[in-house]
């Protein structure tokens, strides 16, 4: 079969896009070279492989768990249904965090990513800015899988560790950074999340605020005396974690930012920098 015969056959079971980002993918290729290729024949291991990804796609598999790797801020992690799905917003904290350590810390920084998945935020960190140490806390042993899978592949030196947030650290940071779990235990999201991502990475009770307050009210024996809390929010929770900084870090200034769609996605956590 060659690769026009392939795309052919594939637009006519999936999204066009989604068929020429699967067939470039078995040809090693950008998908804008496809052009180039389209009476090459295809092995018919090759063609078998992506019979099985088109089914993997008709039975509702996230393209990036089909293709088993995402771009995440210019690196490729792997990733697979043990671990959340990267997002654009994600990308977003990342780039503000990295302007922030770089605007107000002058000397390799402490960093720990807590509930780190498949450790696209801490891995990404340690590549962009100077650091001391790098830490990839998650309470899930399948998760700390797939991140030590990501170290090796990018060859850092970031330490994993099992821990249900703090409870199994005693440690101080420069950098606290957190994606958590914020969706609230009956919200309605999309199937194709609920049906493959994990649950334990999605869900965070009956206000979605559960991990937030894990974290803020064990923080304090964790900050460095200079100290920037980043977190990832749900863009209805602003006030809800305002209220709850407040509480714990009263002492601290909060500035909530927006994603590039104008909504509330960002929360990021000054001690001891006035910003």
């Amino acid at each position: 079969m060659t690769v026009e015969n392939l795309l052919f056959f594939a637009k006519g079971h999936i999204h066009s896009d989604h068929a020429k980002i699967l067939v470039a993918e078995l040809l090693n290729c950008n998908p804008l070279e496809l052009l180039n290729h389209l009476q090459e024949e295809v092995p018919e291991e090759k063609v078998n492989l992506l019979k099985e990804e088109i089914k993997a796609l008709e039975e509702n598999k996230p393209l990036q768990y089909v293709l088993g790797h995402v771009n995440f801020y210019g690196n490729e992690f792997y990733i697979d249904k043990r671990v959340l799905i990267p997002r654009f917003e994600t990308e977003e904290l990342v780039e503000n965090t990295v302007k922030y350590i770089k605007e107000f810390f002058t000397e390799p920084v402490d960093i720990i990513d807590l509930g780190c998945g498949s450790g696209v935020i801490g891995l990404t960190l340690e590549k962009k800015v100077s650091t001391k140490s790098v830490d990839l806390i998650d309470i899930s042993k399948e998760a700390l899988e797939v991140a030590k899978i990501n170290c090796v592949k990018l060859n850092s030196k970031a330490n994993l560790i099992e821990s249900d947030m703090f409870t199994s650290v005693n440690k101080k940071y420069d950098i606290i950074i957190s994606n958590p779990p914020y969706i609230k235990t009956e919200e309605e999201i999309e199937s194709i999340v609920k049906e493959n991502e994990p649950s334990i990475a999605l869900y965070a009770g009956k206000d979605g605020l559960d991990c937030y307050k894990k974290i803020l009210e064990t923080v304090t024996p964790h900050m460095k005396e200079k100290c920037l809390i980043a977190f990832e929010i749900g863009m209805t929770q602003a006030e809800d974690i305002k209220k709850l900084v407040n509480y714990y870090l009263p002492n601290a200034t909060m500035l909530v930012k927006k994603d590039l769609s104008e909504k509330d996605r960002m929360v990021f956590i000054f001690n001891g920098i006035k910003n």
